[in-house]
């Protein structure tokens, strides 16, 4: 028995996706591209698949392209809007806070010349909108902002974003890596007025290996892999087919509980607020708002990842940040500025529609057990 909150970072495979890949693989395994009968029902699988993902997101399927991840079509979405509006400047406006799937990017184009602005958040991890307006340059090409921050939860303003792009006639293209937004908070690409928008499966209970990124229908954007044509002649290769399957499963699942899952999670993450609060002396909520799945909170004094095995080895499992870090510090939590006792303990619980009140139970109980039994060994 384990308790598991750390669905920021990956999310089990509900059944019913798990079983949709299994019969893609066993009994739909032809390739979409063939022109016999398994690839042409392979094909009109794909058809149904992208159009679930796509009602799901609230866009067309004309605008959702499959990529094997949500790093995938970040990265794609950066290449093509720099390549498809460079004759207009070579200036970038992202967040200190974004993914690294952003932001190692962001760190090669200024390698190459490119000039970047970093938007600094707030203690809360807050963008001020006022600072996306004033970073827009006549030669600003790209905004890159997240909707919901991996480490922080924190809502980012990405509408006012594209607001100010239009308001101020900047040409920047405006992306946006909803991976953490994605069945986590109600919103559109229309609603956001986004030109690019990142999503990923294993953030919505699908396997690991898929992804989609949407682009507005009318944006012309080059090839990202040139090969045998799929998606449209923009992102070729042979389709991932029973990982499709089991996206757009989840996906179409998750649309249908989406107002249960959220109120689930909302309540739960109070109820968590609650407990750790008033039972783990000293523990510091870094915010509390934002969407529901993710809550940050700090133990002063501890090192934080310490304490994540000292949780996992009582099969508990949180993280001290985003998974990508591998144990590295956080440049989230860096960039909020925070004591360095708060920063050095900061973790990160989060939760889905399986999490439940038992979890939340054995967190506060083990963190309590590790104050007691690690004081005396950290500084």
């Amino acid at each position: 028995m384990f308790h598991y909150l750390d669905n920021a970072a990956t999310t089990p495979v509900r059944p019913e996706a798990a079983q949709a890949a299994l019969e893609a693989m066993t009994q739909g395994w032809g390739n979409p591209s063939s022109v016999y009968a398994l690839g042409t029902q392979a094909a009109a699988q794909m058809k149904g698949w992208r159009i679930d993902i796509a009602q799901a997101l609230g866009c067309l399927p004309e605008e959702l392209f499959f990529t094997s991840c949500g790093s995938e079509s970040d990265n794609w979405a950066i290449q093509g809007a720099l390549a498809l509006n460079r004759r207009n400047g070579k200036h970038i406006v992202t967040t200190a806070i974004e993914h690294a799937a952003v932001l190692e990017p962001c760190k090669s184009l200024e390698q190459q010349g490119w000039e970047v602005t970093y938007l600094r958040p707030n203690r809360y991890g807050n963008i001020d909108p006022d600072q996306v307006s004033k970073s827009l340059r006549p030669d600003t090409v790209l905004v890159s902002m997240m909707l919901v921050n991996n480490e922080l939860g924190t809502l980012l303003p990405v509408k006012e974003a594209a607001d100010a792009i239009k308001r101020t006639g900047c040409p920047a293209l405006l992306h946006c890596d909803a991976v953490q937004a994605f069945l986590k908070v109600p919103f559109t690409p229309n609603e956001l007025d986004v030109d690019l928008l990142s999503i990923s499966g294993h953030k919505i209970h699908a396997p690991k290996g898929v992804g989609a990124l949407y682009i507005r229908n009318g944006l012309k954007l080059p090839p990202f892999m040139r090969g045998g044509g799929q998606e449209r002649g923009l992102r070729s290769g042979t389709e991932a087919t029973s990982q499709l399957a089991a996206f757009a499963t989840a996906a179409r699942l998750g649309s249908v509980s989406l107002r249960e899952d959220l109120n689930h999670m909302a309540n739960l993450k109070a109820y968590a607020v609650q407990q750790l609060t008033q039972k783990v002396p000293g523990l510091v909520t870094l915010t509390q708002a934002g969407a529901p799945h993710i809550l940050p909170v700090s133990l002063p004094g501890y090192k934080s990842e310490v304490i994540v095995r000292f949780l996992s080895d009582r099969g508990i499992y949180i993280s001290s940040g985003s998974a990508c870090h591998k144990g590295k510090p956080s440049h989230v939590f860096a960039a909020l500025q925070l004591p360095k006792q708060q920063r050095d303990g900061a973790l990160r619980i989060s939760f889905s529609y399986h999490t439940d009140r038992a979890d939340v139970d054995a967190l506060v109980s083990g963190l309590k057990a590790a104050q007691e039994q690690l004081f005396t060994s950290l500084s």
